[in-house]
């Protein structure tokens, strides 16, 4: 890139980071002087901003670089990652957020504790905790970083070595992430996500638009009727077992998994806890669920198009991603796609901070002191802890660079040690009456000890998909808190006891956008099988999509009818 290009990138990417920061910082000022204002944005969000926020909060600069280079070097079997997380957006805006805000939760603990104890609520944060800092938010920055150096040669233009760019990247996007969450809150976090996030789908577009443009000539039209009838292979989402994700995990663990991700991991579902109602949070979770179905269009088939235009020869399928954004992306739009992609990570970055923060004082710092705490001092504490946690990050984070197995396998064997049991410890408490705090307990003790032994001691003797093995885990970890029930039952059966802070009425048509949710996600896998593309169009696939238009079109006039007929 020359000088005179990079200035140009430079400048109007402070253009746009700064535009957000303005925007932000208009819309939170005297918002965050309690604690509900701080960590909760004073349950006010929107369902536009709770949407906005979920996405970007999920979607960085990891799955922009591996969706596509799972797409280049494979197919599209790794979709399953972010379409069925529509299945588990439905289960949150119809099972766990009603209850989760009509107890008026701040935290998922929180609601460990008044369901089981205070010792389940400690292991809870402890595994939280551990998680995020360890691993969860380094990679974030890790990722991100990695992703700057891999589309923009930063060593090259600044004469340093890699490691020496790698370092000035992390601390450069930490510094500016933490802000966000260090002095904003939750509502500067969720509205910063959600104009990134406007950012994210007009690149999120634009890129396959032009990738398609340059495969055909100049011809969109062309270019993918190419990708449609040349190695249709590429299309095929239902993974066979040497592919990144075999079909039939989609049923097992990665029901749990999303389930975890979207239902009970809290710096997720911490946009939803401020909900202003239920009807807005319900909004807002299916919105994402339709923002998550679009992701294979604009981070998988871009793999596909590079694959088209530049053959299997990539050094690495990483690679496939970035070289198509140079190749197709206009130099007066790299500075707007550099905000953007910063903003990504920063929502990551930033929501993490906030949401361990939050667990901290909510659910450390506030236990130990045993008294009401002002909010002055709590704001205080949640900025300090805010700050040490994010330095404590930037430590580690360059040290990912020497994990023997890579970013992507590091993160997936440290989360495997507490997704499982919290999801399997929060359905259970959330469905049963008399399962103890012990059962809950021990099925969390005995996961991190199975886990370990299956990760550390038995890995080789393992030859089941990981999926797999979260599935057998659940099973196992649910019967040992039942059996506990049936042994050693609560003294009284435990009862739900809503405070009603928030108006709980449902959304009139959350109904009829979940069927149509998952309407999409069939349609989609049907798209992208032997039935759809892959091979050619089968004389089946028409009247499926045509059976799933008219499902849809009767439950959308089922459900509006009493509002028409008034």
């Amino acid at each position: 890139m020359e000088t005179s290009d990079l200035l140009t990138t430079l400048l109007s990417c402070a253009f746009f980071m700064a535009l957000v920061a303005w925007i932000s910082y208009r819309k939170t000022r005297g918002d965050v002087s309690t604690q509900d204002g701080y960590f909760l944005a004073g349950r006010g969000l929107s369902a536009i901003f709770i949407a906005g926020s979920m996405l970007l909060t999920n979607l960085s600069a990891e799955q922009l670089i591996g969706l596509n280079g799972s797409a280049y070097g494979f197919n599209l079997s790794s979709m399953a990652w972010e379409v069925t997380a529509a299945f588990a957006t439905i289960c949150m805006a119809f099972i766990f957020l009603p209850r989760y805000l009509a107890g008026a939760f701040s935290t998922l603990p929180e609601f460990l504790n008044k369901r089981f104890d205070d010792g389940v609520r400690r292991l809870s944060v402890i595994l939280f905790m551990v998680g995020y800092g360890l691993v969860t938010i380094p990679s974030v920055l890790y990722a991100g970083s990695i992703a700057v150096l891999q589309l923009f040669d930063v060593p090259g233009l600044l004469g340093v070595t890699y490691s020496q760019a790698l370092w000035m990247t992390i601390i450069t996007i930490g510094f500016i992430g933490s802000l966000y969450a260090v002095f904003g809150g939750l509502k500067a976090v969720a509205i910063s996500d959600t104009l990134n996030g406007i950012g994210l789908l007009i690149i999120g577009i634009a890129v396959p638009v032009l990738g398609l443009s340059a495969l055909g000539d100049g011809s969109v039209s062309d270019g993918l009727s190419i990708i449609t009838s040349t190695h249709t292979e590429k299309l095929n989402a239902i993974g066979g077992p040497a592919d990144p994700t075999p079909f039939g995990t989609l049923f097992t663990g990665m029901i749990l998994a999303n389930l975890f991700y979207w239902c009970t991991n809290q710096y997720v579902i911490q946009r939803t806890l401020a909900a202003k109602n239920l009807a807005e949070g319900q909004k807002g979770v299916l919105f994402t669920g339709f923002f998550k179905v679009m992701v294979p269009f604009m981070m998988m088939i871009p793999g596909v198009i590079a694959f088209h235009l530049y053959g299997p020869g990539l050094s690495s399928i990483d690679l496939a991603y970035p070289r198509l954004v140079r190749d197709v992306l206009p130099v007066y739009a790299s500075g707007f796609f550099l905000a953007v992609l910063l903003g990504a990570v920063f929502s990551s970055f930033n929501s993490l901070l906030n949401s361990a923060a939050t667990l901290f004082c909510l659910d450390v710092y506030a236990p130990l002191k045993k008294k009401p705490i002002d909010d002055q001092t709590m704001l205080r504490v949640a900025k300090i802890a805010s700050v040490v946690i994010a330095l404590f990050s930037f430590a580690v984070a360059p040290l990912l660079q020497y994990a023997p197995e890579g970013l992507w396998q590091l993160i997936r064997m440290f989360t495997g040690f507490y997704n499982i049991p919290v999801i399997a410890v929060v359905i259970v408490g959330l469905f049963t009456t008399k399962v103890p705090a012990l059962g809950a307990k021990v099925a969390i003790i005995f996961h991190v000890i199975a886990y370990g032994l299956l990760r550390f001691v038995f890995d080789e003797d393992v030859t089941i998909h990981f999926l797999h093995v979260y599935a057998i885990l659940f099973v196992i970890e649910v019967a040992i808190m039942l059996a506990f029930g049936w042994a050693r039952p609560r003294a009284e059966d435990w009862s739900y006891q809503p405070r009603r802070l928030l108006d709980l009425t449902p959304w009139r048509f959350a109904i009829p956008c979940a069927v149509t949710l998952m309407s999409c996600v069939i349609a989609l896998y049907l798209l992208f099988s032997p039935i759809g593309l892959v091979g050619g169009l089968s004389a089946a696939f028409w009247p499926l999509i045509g059976s799933l238009f008219v499902v849809n079109i009767l439950i959308w006039i089922k459900q509006a009818w009493p509002v028409f007929a008034r």
